[in-house]
């Protein structure tokens, strides 16, 4: 039906043009490259920042309280801005402030806003799964001599990350995909590079483009984590 259509040799030239697709397409690829290094670079600090915090939070130390009041105030504030305010505020915010010792590149700023929001995410799929674990675990542990930082980190993490990890995965493609959001800072990445492109030419091949790049991401990532689990399924 949609090949039949009168419009159809239109939208195929406007958004499946192989000659736009040849001209863009390199440049993409260099400003992609930046995607994927700003990504590896956050979910590294998004997977460490939002573990302590989901320990801070599942703690039940009396003395932590005060702590767990601000990880919690912590989760609810960033989970609920919208990450683009998060990369407006603090990409053009702290430049503004002209405060000695700040960083002022883009590419950094627009990484610390990315990761206060995903580690806020990440902390409450953490939590979940922490939270998740037997109690019976952790007496066990405990029975065999372990201290309680022993025993959460050798017994209750391992078994909290293997449940968490598809909810994690989602989170991780969100963060590949929400990287185009430094855009915003005048980041030459992958998608301010196929807007150029569109701008300039007035046709949408160059954002499919870009869009090709994302899914040659994700899509393996999805593939490998089921294959994981398949295998532990079978082993157990």
């Amino acid at each position: 039906m949609v090949l039949t259509s009168e419009g159809w040799p239109d939208v195929q030239e406007t958004f499946f043009s192989a000659d736009a697709f040849k001209t863009s397409f390199p440049e993409i690829l260099k400003g992609f490259w930046l995607d994927v290094k700003l990504f590896v670079g956050v979910e590294i600090v998004v997977l460490i920042l939002g573990l302590l915090i989901a320990v801070i939070r599942t703690s039940k130390v009396p003395a932590l309280f005060p702590i767990r009041v601000l990880a919690a105030i912590y989760c609810d504030f960033f989970r609920g801005v919208p990450v683009i305010l998060l990369v407006y505020l603090i990409g053009f915010g702290i430049p503004a402030l002209e405060l000695s010792g700040m960083p002022d590149d883009p590419v950094i700023l627009a990484a610390i806003a990315l990761s206060l929001a995903y580690s806020s995410y990440v902390a409450e799929v953490y939590r979940a799964g922490i939270a998740s674990i037997h109690p019976s675990q952790s007496d066990a542990g405990l029975a065999t001599g372990l201290t309680r930082i022993q025993t959460l980190r050798f017994v209750v993490i391992p078994q909290a990350i293997r449940r968490v990890r598809p909810p994690l995965l989602n989170d991780f493609i969100s963060l590949q995909k929400d990287v185009a959001l430094v855009s915003v800072l005048g980041i030459a990445e992958a998608f301010r590079i196929a807007q150029i492109e569109t701008l300039s030419t007035f046709n949408y091949t160059p954002l499919l483009a870009a869009a090709l790049l994302y899914l040659a991401v994700t899509i393996p990532m999805a593939r490998i984590l089921d294959h994981i689990t398949a295998r532990e399924q079978i082993n157990a």
